[in-house]
């Protein structure tokens, strides 16, 4: 194996290893224009590259947010947002080495949960990371869509300039709130990359906002693209939905309300929803809201397995004792006792045995015990502690995250 050195990244090295996550994830390179105009949201922190020589040949970047956990108590959470290795260094240890040197300083640095959106998702479950919330595209064809007469319909809906897009929709975000597991919050650096970039004046997203008795309540972004052709010229056009965030039914009823009105439109395409939002049911024909796939949405990863089981509510039920393997972190590997008073260490027999992985795909109630089971990745001790763990984990509204990063 070729040697290689892991090391923090100075803020010289900053440009040049944003460069080497674009090539790496096959984007365009920067320009110095944008490169002043949103460097500053890809500081030096937390963030580790590795080096053959001076040379950059692998980058991995987090920044410290929070994230809710079943039973609304929010936890810290590294956000992965870049890991990239150089093309002609793969599969040479170079992924390998960043995120132990990440998860490392996560731990260190004591936040308990690590998360990210996976490009490649067969290399994740390595680093200790599972598939914690799915999201469903959903495909709604125009102009035959409409909602149903008993869909509430309150408030209005009013679309923004993009000066008034970058100004009020972070604050709006906010007071929405963080009301399902798995949501996070998005701090500055967040929004200067992946919301006004998108749309500010040289941006193409609109933003929608709804507006309830108590002021702003909702927000839909979206962009058109137009899929004509010579060959077919009534193809029309595509109306994509990158966000929609509401604080009630009512508000998000009004924003699909109001997608469904633009015209010109020959379909709505809205990726990484809830698998539990009611689309079909709020059409008055049900068939008109497809469900065109179904995919791993936020990955997890539990740094300190302990405060994160305790953080989390569950179910009243009897206490299930888990036995958790961590090869990256050893010092999470032990027997823990999980039931409505909260997860302790235990020296008790354990009920199912697992990896911190599988573990994760548990924590945020998308995937039940039985079925992990079922799946070769639960090892089960105890047939009954199944069904209990099914019950103590299980959540009524389904995860999501809802945040690109």
């Amino acid at each position: 194996m070729t040697a290689f050195d892991v090391r923090p990244i100075t803020e010289d090295e900053r440009r040049s290893t944003f460069d080497l996550l674009g090539r790496a994830l096959h984007s365009n390179r920067v320009s110095d224009e944008d490169w002043a105009r949103y460097g500053e949201s890809w500081p030096a922190e937390h963030k580790f590259a590795a080096f053959d020589g001076e040379t950059p040949i692998g980058i991995t970047s987090s920044y410290d947010t929070e994230i809710a956990v079943p039973g609304g108590r929010t936890l810290g959470v590294a956000a992965v947002d870049g890991v990239g290795v150089r093309a002609d260094w793969t599969r040479r240890g170079v992924f390998s080495a960043l995120m132990t040197a990440q998860l490392a300083d996560v731990a260190a640095r004591g936040l308990p949960l690590a998360a990210l959106h996976a490009s490649e998702p067969t290399i994740y479950g390595r680093a200790g990371y599972g598939s914690a919330t799915l999201g469903k595209t959903a495909w709604i064809p125009r102009p035959a869509a409409r909602l149903h007469e008993r869909v509430p319909a309150a408030g209005s809906v009013r679309m923004l300039t993009p000066d008034e897009a970058v100004k009020e929709i972070p604050g709006l975000y906010q007071r929405i709130g963080l009301h399902r597991a798995g949501m996070m919050g998005r701090p500055d650096l967040w929004w200067a990359i992946a919301h006004d970039r998108l749309v500010g004046p040289d941006g193409h997203h609109v933003v929608a906002v709804h507006s309830g008795p108590d002021g702003d309540d909702g927000f839909a972004v979206y962009l058109t693209v137009d899929r004509r052709t010579l060959e077919s010229p009534d193809e029309g056009v595509v109306l994509k939905v990158r966000e929609l965030h509401a604080a009630d039914p009512v508000a998000r009823a009004a924003l699909w309300r109001f997608l469904l009105s633009v015209d010109l439109v020959s379909g709505i395409r809205a990726r990484f929803r809830p698998v539990d939002e009611p689309l079909a049911p709020m059409m008055a024909d049900y068939r008109h809201a497809h469900t065109a796939d179904v995919e791993d949405d936020l990955w997890l990863r539990l740094v300190d397995v302990a405060t994160a089981l305790d953080a989390r509510a569950y179910r009243d039920v009897a206490p299930v004792v888990l036995a958790v393997t961590d090869r990256k972190l050893p010092a999470n590997t032990g027997t823990y006792e999980v039931g409505p008073a909260g997860a302790r260490r235990t020296g008790a027999a354990a009920h199912l045995t697992l990896d911190v992985d599988t573990l994760a795909m548990l924590y945020l109630g998308e995937w039940s015990a039985s079925a992990l089971a079922e799946a070769g990745r639960i090892t089960v001790h105890d047939p009954a502690a199944a069904a209990r763990a099914d019950e103590l984990f299980t959540t009524i509204t389904a995860p999501w995250c809802g945040t690109y990063f």
